[in-house]
């Protein structure tokens, strides 16, 4: 028998039907236009009686709340009517007519069957306005990753309802039946408007490249003279540092290339994104200037090649000067048509070319096992331990190690060409780890290989006349490892010019050696054309997503795109123009040296990047790739800047001159741009930590700046009074505005400084907790140094005290709410304070510190915390806060309070964090696990979470929710869907939580109306009828959630549960604190989270 469903929006009880549901006497409504500031909200007005209170019970359907979990679909535009409800609450389940039935006697009293109407089992999230965790609500806008949609405000939730506004279904995406979700509309919106554009995988978009610009000409023309000069094991040595420079860099991109998702723009975004505008304009333009220049060095080696294989053949069209740039002219025209045909016709060239310079590597390797009598007047003998043991040692003429190694460099470079087209990758996150490591090893080992095999088979020096032989009367005299096959070199070696073959003077030794010559040349042109190829490419990719930026104002003409594929046209026209002008002038050897250095400067930002985004700190710093180390990436840095002066060091300073130039250009201009750098993080990260050390710093004369408290009121009421202190503060001191009365804090905080809290001490004055506490709400922190969540203790004697104090409790949360803080409360079930235990304490503290205690008692402290230390609050609050010992014995309770209260400072075994994650408020709920599991004393444990679902989606919402915190990059052991969440509790729980707010209830039917009204008013804490009517499926909720706690996380090290939300004016205070005690009630330590619906997790980088 299939369950039932929700019906579709336009068809009960959303239509017609569930207009029945009304009976309160409003008139009609009609639908309104949408707010300006919200296109999803649409309202309407109604004719409602103005009464001051009506008790009266009012069935309300809860169609308007629909939403799927997905709150104001950007995509979704659907109209339709809906009834008014004025008790519209948050997180309340819809009601159809099937799952409410009616008490007897006329009275409108609904009760929900959770057990009959199979609808409760498949629906959790779906059908309130409180949004479930979504991966679409973390998008950014125009992401071409899918279409962003809005979660619902927190005002949305949390704020009274008008009367005059109603929300229609449509507006919150479809029903819950068999149409598509917003979701996946939008991933079939994605899918339709991706056809036909090429995304290249790891394989064809990374290695390739890669391996291309690091095979370049040097492989076949200089390896060899290498080995020569500096012997095999130097060779090596040479191969191993290079390797290194670039393994290191290889690393840090795939680290920055992993910490979200990677768009177009290459080494440009990478950096960019990283450090920050200023490091990233003055390096992404140099970087796609030195690509295109590059362009021009390839062509040109191309063309020498082929006008040296026309000499050989006696064809020259004017002289080699200009038949170079004749040939140059033709080969980049052909390569601009290649490349503006379309990124599939280049990669199907470039993968044509690999497998040319493939072939001619192994035609290499194969001719080294081919000894040709022929051959040995020049120097080849075959593989041979005499040779490779003559070879194994240096023997520089005219070079140094390190000129040696600068020559040898440029080849390894070229491990960003797949980085460089990351918009063009299907998946850069993957591609380019996988991809540039891969092809730092395969040519690391070709490199190394050739090197190797030159040295054992080829003599430094040879004459190519077979007439040098040794004669048998001689033979004796002849030390040289040619003289055990016959051949005595040693006369040419003294006279240079007759001795043009050998390790040392012949640069096409690779041809000599190989199976068939043609085949090596058939690779020097493949490795020019490709990385000539790949330069052509690159450069107009990262020049366009540098001028998308919009760094340089006046470079936005080259920022469009043109084609499915969004192709910089006007890219490769101005890259196509300044390459063709250098080969123009066909004399590279000046400027070859400084683009070198230019792509060194790239390698060391991006190195400097992971150095500094780790050192920084920033929760937004999590790479799914960990191989990868902060040192190390430092080391790296300083490596690529050594190698830019061991290279050419005149060039060095040129560089390191212009990109300081660019940095200083862009900073003044101040682009506005706002990438969440690690320049910002760390700015945070010092900020504070001065900040901290500052407070414990006693004042010097020497050292007096006027920092002033100005007491202007609201800023613009005072003007003179505001000027006349900004003129003498500017630059020299610190002013604050306000009205907030302040006292001497430098004992207590030298009380936090001492027991090693981080904190600030922040007391105010003020007649009652409530006026305090919105005091510090609004006054606390300093400039961007603010808090943004507010902490608090569960209130756990509230049954026992003064119930007006429950209602401040409650309207402390309702405030922090309206100035957009998030709420964190700790409960643990033995309770949090201990200060009967430490009275004698707290007295010795007053005489210490010389203060009354009854101001001590009347002042209200709150520490409120940036998100980044809110663990260190739990871990070192209680460090030392109690080391007296009690001067009388301590009874059993007394005693597990106390250890509780320091279960914190230990280190917690293995065990788990589980994670709540019913409704999203933004990700909180999930960040301060994350932060917490990160410290020393929590990082056994591990994170499990926990989601509502649908009983028939429970894959599909485990994958969704495995999808989401994978690009989150936050690690979790296990996931689990909790599809029963709507059903209904035992009766023996809902009977405990009948006994538990009776005291508390009103009755307001049992008396007159009048003296309901009286009592309501004199003590607004109280429970209706009504109320406790119309909120039963949020109070069943929240018992059946306590029972799923106890099942499922009983044995947790600590609880992260989404806070449930009462929307103000609407759910009194003594209801509410029931909610939260049958919540959270006989489980081990519980957070319960609400974090103030801005997005503080993203996926983009």
């Amino acid at each position: 028998m299939r369950s039932r469903e929700l019906p579709r929006s336009g068809s009960p009880p959303f239509g017609a039907a569930s207009r029945s549901v009304y009976n309160s006497g409003e008139g009609s409504c009609g639908s309104r236009g949408a707010a300006a500031a919200r296109s999803t909200t649409a309202s309407c007005s109604e004719q409602t009686p103005h009464r001051r209170m009506d008790f009266r019970p009012v069935a309300v359907s809860r169609a308007n709340e629909s939403n799927q979990g997905n709150f104001g679909s950007l995509a979704q535009k659907r109209k339709e009517e809906s009834r008014p409800n004025e008790g519209l609450q948050n997180g309340d389940t819809v009601m159809s007519e099937t799952s409410l039935h009616s008490s007897t006697g006329g009275q409108h009293h609904y009760h929900y069957d959770t057990h009959t109407n199979t609808y409760y089992l498949r629906t959790f999230g779906h059908n309130t306005i409180d949004a479930v965790p979504n991966i679409d609500f973390y998008r950014q806008t125009a992401a071409p990753l899918g279409e962003k949609l809005i979660r619902p405000t927190l005002s949305e939730l949390h704020d009274e309802l008008d009367k005059n506004v109603c929300f229609t279904p449509s507006d919150y995406g479809f029903a819950n039946g068999d149409e598509l979700t917003p979701t996946d509309d939008a991933a079939a919106k994605e899918s339709a408007e991706s056809k036909g554009v090429v995304k290249f995988g790891w394989i064809k978009g990374v290695l390739v490249r890669c391996m291309l610009n690091i095979w370049g000409v040097m492989l076949f023309i200089r390896m060899s003279w290498i080995v020569g000069q500096a012997g095999i094991a130097l060779s090596c040595l040479i191969v191993a540092m290079a390797t290194t420079v670039t393994t290191i860099t290889g690393l840090s991109t795939s680290a920055i290339a992993t910490n979200g998702f990677v768009r177009g723009g290459g080494a440009y975004y990478l950096i960019s994104r990283s450090l920050g505008p200023e490091f990233g304009g003055s390096i992404g333009l140099i970087f796609a200037f030195a690509n295109a220049v590059a362009v021009a060095m390839y062509v040109v080696g191309f063309a020498e090649t082929v006008v040296e294989l026309l000499a050989d053949a006696d064809i020259v069209m004017t002289d080699q000067t200009n038949d170079i740039r004749i040939i140059g002219t033709i080969t980049v025209i052909l390569l601009l048509g290649i490349s503006v045909a379309g990124m599939e016709w280049e990669a199907k060239a470039q993968v044509f070319l690999l497998v040319v310079l493939t072939i001619a590597i192994i035609n290499f390797f194969i001719g080294t096992f081919i000894p040709v009598k022929a051959k040995e007047s020049s120097g080849f003998f075959g593989y041979d331990g005499s040779i490779m043991w003559e070879n194994m040692g240096p023997d520089f003429r005219g070079e140094t190690f390190f000129s040696v190694f600068a020559i040898f460099f440029p080849a390894a470079t070229g491990i960003l060409a797949g980085a460089n087209i990351s918009g063009d990758l299907a998946d850069p996150q993957l591609a380019i780890p996988r991809g540039t490591l891969l092809a730092i090893l395969i040519t690391g080992i070709v490199y190394l290989g050739v090197a190797v095999s030159t040295g054992a088979c080829i003599v430094r020096d040879a004459s190519g006349n077979v007439n040098d032989t040794v004669s048998s009367q001689f033979m004796m005299n002849c030390t040289e490892a040619a003289c055990k096959f016959g051949y005595d070199f040693n006369a040419c070696k003294r006279d240079k010019n007759n001795c043009p073959y050998g390790l040392h003077n012949d640069f096409q030794v690779m041809s000599l050696v190989s199976g068939f010559a043609p085949i090596i040349t058939a690779g020097i042109f493949s490795a020019t054309l490709s990385s000539a190829l790949a330069s052509l490419v690159s450069a107009p990719k990262v020049f366009q997503a540098l001028c998308k930026d919009n760094i340089y104002p006046g470079l936005s003409l080259f920022a469009k795109g043109y084609g499915k594929n969004n192709e910089p046209l006007r890219g490769y026209i101005l890259t196509f123009g300044i390459a063709l002008a250098f080969i123009l002038i066909a004399k590279l050897n000046t400027i070859a040296p400084i683009i070198s250095n230019f792509f060194l400067a790239s390698y060391a930002l991006i190195n400097f990047s992971v150095f500094h985004a780790s050192l920084a700190n920033s929760p937004g710093w999590r790479p799914s790739f960990k191989y990868y180390n902060m040192w190390v990436s430092l080391a790296g840095a300083i490596l690529c800047c050594v190698v830019m002066f061991v290279i050419n060091w005149w060039a060095a300073l040129f560089t390191n001159v212009i990109v300081m130039g660019l940095y200083i250009y862009v900073s003044y201009k101040k682009p506005d741009v706002n990438w969440g750098s690690s320049t910002q993080a760390l700015t945070y990260h010092q900020a504070l930590t001065h900040t901290l050390h500052l407070s414990g710093v006693e004042d010097h004369i020497k050292n007096f700046r006027p920092q002033c408290l100005v007491m202007t009121g609201y800023p613009n009421s005072r003007p003179a009074l505001l000027d006349l202190v900004h003129s003498f503060t500017k630059n020299v001191g610190l002013m604050i505005c306000g009205h907030i009365r302040t006292v001497k804090q430098s004992r207590y905080q030298r009380w936090l400084l001492k027991n090693e809290t981080k904190a600030f001490y922040t007391p105010v004055f003020a007649e009652d907790l409530k006026q305090g506490a919105q005091y510090l709400l609004q006054a606390a922190g300093l400039g961007r140094l603010k808090p943004n969540t507010l902490v608090l203790g569960f209130k756990n004697d509230w049954k026992d005290g003064d119930m007006m104090n429950v209602e401040t409790y409650i309207s402390m949360i309702h405030d922090a709410f309206d100035f957009q803080f998030g709420a964190v409360i700790l409960r643990l079930k033995e309770g949090l304070d201990v200060s009967h235990i430490q009275g004698q304490g707290i007295k010795d503290t007053c005489l210490h510190t010389q203060l009354d205690c009854r101001e001590l008692y009347s002042c209200q402290v709150f520490l409120l915390f940036q998100y980044p230390f809110l663990y260190h609050y739990f871990v070192n609050i209680g460090k030392t806060f109690y080391k007296k010992s009690p001067t009388v014995p301590l009874n059993v309770s007394d005693q597990r309070l106390l250890e509780a209260s320091q279960q914190f400072q230990k280190k917690q075994g293995k065990g788990t964090v589980d994670v709540w994650w019913l409704f999203d408020d933004g990700g909180l709920t999930l960040l301060i696990p994350y932060l917490l599991t990160n410290k020393k004393r929590w990082k056994d444990c591990k994170i499990r979470v926990f989601i509502g679902g649908k009983i028939n989606r429970i894959d599909h919402d485990r994958r969704a929710m495995a999808t989401l915190l994978s690009k989150f990059r936050i690690d979790f052991s296990d996931i689990t869907v909790l599809g029963d969440i709507n059903t209904k509790p035992k009766k023996e729980h809902t009977a405990a939580f009948e006994e538990l707010i009776e005291p508390y209830r009103l009755k307001e039917d049992d008396m007159e109306q009048e003296a309901a009204e009286r009592l309501k008013n004199s003590e607004p804490w109280r429970i209706t009828d009504n109320e406790l009517e119309l909120y039963r499926a949020k109070t069943n909720r929240q018992i059946r959630l306590n029972e799923l706690l106890k099942e499922h996380s009983s044995t947790a090290n600590l609880i992260v549960m989404s806070l449930p939300l009462a929307r103000k004016g609407a759910v009194s205070s003594a209801l509410y604190m029931a909610w939260l005690e049958v919540l959270s009630k006989d489980l081990p330590p519980i957070l319960l989270v609400r974090g103030n619906h801005q997005s503080v997790l993203t996926f983009y980088s």
